[in-house]
C-alpha cells in the first residue's frame, strides 16, 4: 500500500475522526488547528477513539493507541500543508473564515496537491472560488466516525479538474472508501435531504408530538436506521447543523431550511450534542 502525507486542516469532530482513520491506516497526518488548545482537544478526542476503536473496528483490533498516534502530529502552522499531497479542509461551517483559509492556503500548498472541502453545504465551486488554483478544489464529504464509514460523498465542482477527480478517487481507495460522486450544489445530496430530516425532527420535539427517544426509536425501528434524526444532530453537533441549515437557507431563499428555533435555543444555552455532554440527550 502506497503511504500518503495527509493534512487535515480544522480538528474538530469530524477531522479528528478522519486524522483517527487515516493514521490507522498507516498514513502519515498532520492535524492543524488554530491554537495550542485546540490541539490538545484533538489529541484527547484521538486518543479517545484510539482506545474504543478495536470494539467496532477489525481494523483497529490488536493496535494499540499509541501504534496509531506516533502517525499523527500536530501543528499551528499552516505552511504544515506543503508537503502535502492529500489537504482535507475540515473549519467551522462559515464562509468568511473559509475565505480567509484558502487564500492562505495558497501560498503554501503544492501544484500536485488535491485540496478537498468536508464543508458541510457551502458549494465547491465557491471554495473554489477562493483558492489561487480552483482546479485543485474537490468536495469529499467523509461521515462521521470515519473509521467505521465506507463510503464518502464526492462533489465535482465546475472549476474542478479531471486531474483532481482522478487522483482524489484514487486517494479515496488507498484509505479504504468507496465514493459516489455527485455534481456541486448547496448541500450537495446528503445535507441537503438530512439536514432537512434532522430540523423537521426537532420541529415535532418543539410542538410536543414526542420525546427524542421516541422519534428516534421510530426511525431505528420501523425504517431500520442505525441512528435517529436527534442522535444523528447531537453526534454532529447542534451548533453545525443549525450552521449548515442556515447556509442551505441563504442559498436557496427558500423557507423549508429556516432552523427550528428549538435547535437555535440549544445553541445559545451551549448544548451542543456528544461534544458538551449536553443536546437532545444527557451523555
Amino acid at each position: 500500500m502506497s503511504k500518503l502525507k495527509i493534512a487535515v486542516v480544522g480538528g474538530g469532530n469530524i477531522g479528528s475522526s478522519l486524522a483517527f482513520d487515516c493514521a490507522l491506516r498507516g498514513h502519515d497526518v498532520v492535524v492543524i488547528e488554530k491554537d495550542a488548545l485546540s490541539c490538545q482537544r484533538s489529541r484527547e478526542s484521538i486518543g479517545e477513539t484510539a482506545s474504543y476503536a478495536p470494539l467496532f473496528s477489525p481494523l483497529a483490533k490488536g493496535k494499540p493507541p499509541e501504534m496509531i498516534l506516533q502517525n499523527i502530529i500536530w501543528s499551528q502552522d499552516l505552511q504544515a500543508v506543503a508537503d502535502c499531497e492529500f489537504v482535507v479542509e475540515n473549519i467551522t461551517e462559515n464562509i468568511a473564515l473559509k475565505q480567509a483559509l484558502y487564500t492562505r492556503m495558497a501560498e503554501f500548498i503544492a501544484p500536485c496537491a488535491v485540496l478537498a472541502a468536508n464543508t458541510s453545504c457551502i458549494p465547491i465551486t465557491k471554495l473554489g472560488s477562493f483558492h489561487r488554483v480552483p482546479s485543485q478544489v474537490i468536495g469529499v464529504h467523509f461521515m462521521n466516525p470515519v473509521y467505521l464509514k465506507p463510503t464518502v460523498e464526492v462533489i465535482i465542482g465546475l472549476t474542478t479538474s479531471e486531474q483532481t477527480q482522478k487522483r482524489c478517487l484514487e486517494i479515496l481507495a488507498l484509505l479504504g472508501k468507496t465514493a459516489v460522486v455527485v455534481k456541486d450544489g448547496p448541500g450537495f445530496v446528503s445535507n441537503r435531504i438530512s439536514h432537512l430530516f434532522m430540523n423537521e425532527a426537532a420541529f415535532t420535539v418543539q410542538e410536543g408530538l414526542a420525546q427524542p427517544a421516541d422519534v428516534d426509536a421510530i426511525f431505528k425501528g420501523c425504517f431500520g436506521h442505525k441512528m435517529g434524526p436527534l442522535e444523528t444532530a447531537d453526534l454532529i453537533g447542534i451548533d453545525t447543523v443549525v450552521n449548515s441549515l442556515d447556509v442551505l437557507y441563504q442559498m436557496f431563499q427558500d423557507s423549508k431550511y429556516r432552523v427550528c428555533p428549538l435547535m437555535q435555543t440549544m445553541v445559545d444555552a451551549g448544548r451542543l450534542g456528544r461534544k458538551t455532554g449536553q443536546g437532545f440527550y444527557t451523555y
